[in-house]
């Protein structure tokens, strides 16, 4: 996430394309949604703790599909 807002702040700064709005919010969304799912995953045990690790997989993979590959 970090590396997409600088990219954009630097892109905006020198007037050439960078990643826009879109791609920047969905990166700030997934990073705010994984950390708080790992975040209660780490706190809890069991199928709890899995199910928090399994969003984190799942978030990851919907930002990879979405802003990277396609």
């Amino acid at each position: 996430m970090l590396v997409i807002v600088g990219a954009a702040v630097i892109a905006a700064r020198r007037d050439f394309p960078g990643p826009g709005v879109e791609s920047v919010s969905w990166h700030i969304v997934s990073a705010v949604i994984t950390v708080a799912a790992q975040i209660y995953s780490d706190r809890h045990r069991g199928l709890a703790a899995f199910s928090g690790s399994v969003v984190v997989f799942i978030v990851a993979g919907l930002l990879l599909w979405t802003q990277w590959w396609s």
